[in-house]
């Protein structure tokens, strides 16, 4: 009976060893994770991924204001030492850009050939880093040398130029004058202060204050407009402030030596 029972238990367990074997064990899906390892859950149909971020627009630098006429302040002041500094006369620096500093800065345009607007923006601003000045064509002794090209008067001493004016002069068209028809033009040349007059003279064709006469009726001479182009009937015009500074300086003495080309 005992032998019986043992064979029972052993054929019941054999059965059932074969069973595991053709199912590969348990249901894997009931099955728990190994030890040791993780499980995630698979990403949820309705989460997306973050919007790329739009690139920020760069802001541009602000554009340096301009200095022009009616400005006042340390950059005019700053502005002036530096046309002083180059030899462009403008008088006393005294942080107001007034029409002394307009004609320094018509003159500097004209030696780096700018536009001629009297405003200082980027272009204007560089001539001025950049320390540009016009240069001589004589070399010896003071001479007034007038540039008709540049539209430029300069002092010149031993052929460095030491101060620089905007000028201008002969228009170079037609005009009438006791029914005749002449040219304003400037003769070119050398020549020499001959005469002068210290004040207003009132000429034929206009107004001319304290001129220095070097060719005949053609003279230097103050006048209330000078724009940055030929104007003139033939002289050479400067501003009254800088006429009257040539004049207690006394920089264009009678005999001085004027060349003009």
């Amino acid at each position: 009976m005992r032998k019986a029972l043992t064979y029972a238990v052993a054929l019941a367990t054999a059965v059932s060893l074969v069973a595991g074997c053709d199912t590969g064990g348990s249901d894997p899906a009931a099955a728990p994770a190994p030890s040791g390892t993780t499980t995630s859950a698979a990403p949820s149909a309705s989460a997306s991924a973050p919007a790329p971020s739009e690139p920020a627009t760069p802001t541009k630098p602000p554009k340096p204001k301009k200095l022009k006429s009616g400005a006042k302040g340390d950059k005019v002041v700053a502005l002036q030492q530096r046309l002083t500094a180059l030899g462009y006369w403008n008088g006393k620096a005294d942080g107001s850009f007034g029409s002394k500093t307009q004609q320094a800065v018509y003159a500097l345009q004209k030696a780096a050939g700018l536009t001629r607007d009297g405003v200082v923006g980027p272009k204007t601003q560089q001539a001025l880093d950049q320390g540009v000045r016009p240069k001589a064509k004589s070399r010896s002794g003071r001479v007034i040398e007038i540039s008709k090209k540049r539209q430029l008067l300069m002092l010149v001493d031993d052929g460095k130029v030491t101060e620089v004016f905007n000028t201008s002069t002969g228009s170079y068209e037609h005009y009438e004058h006791d029914g005749r028809t002449y040219l304003a033009d400037t003769p070119s040349g050398k020549f020499t202060v001959s005469r002068q007059i210290d004040g207003w003279r009132n000429a034929p064709l206009g107004m001319l204050w304290r001129p220095k006469y070097f060719n005949g009726g053609i003279a230097v001479h103050g006048s209330a407009s000078v724009p940055p182009y030929p104007a003139s009937h033939g002289c050479a015009r400067l501003s009254v402030p800088a006429m009257n500074y040539l004049w207690s300086s006394g920089k264009i003495p009678l005999k001085t030596k004027v060349w003009v080309y």
